[in-house]
């Protein structure tokens, strides 16, 4: 009997442990999400009732503000600018009373809704200290309007329906643009904060929430593509940063080569010349600027599993990027794991320059060619500027902060000076950048749909390359097989490029 009841105490003491646990979860551990899940009831009575905090570009245009309401239960509905509402949706986000926020709106959430201010003194504690903020992103309007057309224009043929360009400050980790297509505009925005539920459910079905073209994914910083060549960028890092001697191995010239472990030969990109691929050799001095597949391969498979993968992570890859927007752990930039790429000399080939199972987003690559512009340091990326009261008085400034060190400053030089060969004498050297920007770039032409028979075409590109102020990556997908990097991202490079410099101090 008394071992009977000992065990009943046991096992309710336990229960009371279990229960206290759950306690603490949800109030302390989880207490600030569920604040700040547009999905909790209690936040959407909230948005329902209260007011909300502006969202401002970096020059001051309003984007997303409150207006009071009287329709039904609801106080203030969402509004947002006509004008920059395609331009920006995809990083402000929708703030939904059914499907919840997303974007910035989904970020600074805590910042944005209605909320009491910390009191700092005695006289605080005496008024109401009720409050929303506003919040001031990194990007210019201006920026923005002229890299959405840069991007768009590249679909006058109705071939790019999925392009996208970041915009980076290499040093402070600032975006100052971001912006892929397909997008939404205002209708879109407005029906998803209809207080009619009824609008806001037709408005999401529109979207085709389910469906990869879906414009509810940014191609800017949400979906991966192959990124080709411009991964070279970092395999050439890896070279210097793992295995140096590699750097002067002058591969003989050749077209195609035997690949291990494969009845297969890899062969050089058909487009390098009108009979189909061109043989390329030499060292990585000569074989960079030309984009050398055979040579790259050779290279990838004389690094190895280990190093290959090790560069990639040091590059941000296998990884969230800690930008302040929502990205779902499926739509990180991948590249193959050790034991992918083990005892796989065709997969250490290929990934080398960036093909079979690599995928980036264009954010990615822009933070490899902004890591090797800040000498080897990649900035944390993020689009909150400054965040003020509804008074106007200063919440908090963003503090620029490294997230990785990817390589070494000697390194960052070396493939500095080879990325500027690239511009001087190599693939990029017919885009037509001016010898005052100094630019140091990577194409890439990424073989990709069925049979290979279309191109993801890719630059990025930093300047000046004595002193860098800006990273681009600019991703324009899914082209017809005849297309280069150069050829498709070039043009729009160039402009983004040149209006990015101008902007930067």
């Amino acid at each position: 009997m008394e071992r009977r009841i000992r065990r009943v105490g046991i096992f309710l003491i336990l229960c009371f442990v279990a229960i206290f646990i759950q306690l603490n979860n949800i109030q302390v551990i989880k207490a600030n999400s569920l604040a700040n899940n547009g999905e909790n009831p209690a936040v959407q009575q909230v948005a329902r009732t209260q007011p909300r905090g502006s969202i401002l570009t970096g020059d001051g245009i309003l984007i997303a503000s409150s207006v009071p309401t009287d329709k039904g239960a609801y106080k203030y509905q969402r509004v947002y600018n006509p004008d920059t509402a395609p331009l920006f949706s995809q990083i402000v986000g929708f703030n939904s009373h059914i499907y919840g926020l997303t974007g910035v709106e989904a970020w600074y959430n805590s910042n944005l809704q209605s909320h009491t201010r910390a009191a700092h003194s005695l006289g605080d504690l005496l008024v109401n200290r009720t409050t929303t903020d506003d919040v001031y992103l990194t990007i210019n309007s201006q920026m923005q309007l002229k890299v959405a057309a840069a991007v768009d224009a590249t679909n006058a043929s109705g071939n790019a329906p999925q392009a996208a360009a970041v915009v980076m400050n290499v040093k402070t980790g600032a975006i100052e643009a971001m912006y892929g297509n397909p997008t939404y505009g205002l209708a879109t925005l407005q029906g998803l904060a209809s207080p009619d539920s009824n609008v806001e459910r037709f408005t999401y079905a529109s979207l085709n929430p389910s469906s990869a073209s879906s414009p509810l994914v940014s191609r800017a910083f949400q979906y991966g593509f192959l990124p080709g060549s411009t991964f070279k960028v970092v395999t050439t890092a890896a070279v210097y940063d793992h295995n140096p001697a590699l750097a002067n191995v002058n591969f003989p010239t050749q077209t195609c080569i035997p690949l291990p472990q494969s009845d297969k030969q890899l062969c050089n990109y058909g487009h390098n010349g009108p009979n189909g691929p061109e043989p390329c050799g030499g060292t990585i001095q000569q074989t960079l600027p030309a984009s050398c597949d055979t040579a790259f391969a050779q290279l990838g498979m004389g690094l190895g599993a280990v190093p290959l993968n090790s560069e990639a992570q040091a590059f941000g890859f296998n990884q969230l990027i800690p930008i302040d927007l929502p990205i779902a752990s499926n739509q990180i930039s991948n590249f193959p794991t050790v034991a992918q790429l083990i005892n796989n000399k065709p997969s250490q080939a290929y990934s080398a320059f960036g093909q079979q199972d690599v995928d980036a987003t264009a954010l990615q690559m822009c933070l490899v060619a902004a890591g090797i512009a800040n000498q080897g340091v990649i900035m944390t990326p993020h689009v909150m500027s400054s965040i003020r009261d509804s008074q106007g008085r200063l919440v908090e400034t963003y503090t620029p902060k490294p997230w990785l060190t990817a390589t070494s400053p000697l390194t960052a030089s070396a493939v500095t000076t080879l990325m500027q060969a690239v511009v001087t004498g190599g693939t990029a050297s017919k885009v037509g950048f001016p010898a005052s920007w100094n630019v140091a770039a990577k194409t890439g032409t990424a073989e990709t749909g069925p049979n290979a028979t279309l191109t993801n075409d890719w630059m990025i590109a930093f300047a000046p390359a004595n002193d860098p102020k800006v990273a681009v990556a600019v991703v324009v997908p899914n082209q017809p097989g005849s297309d280069t990097g150069a050829e498709v991202s070039g043009p729009p490079m160039k402009t983004i490029l040149g209006d990015a410099l101008a902007a930067t101090p």
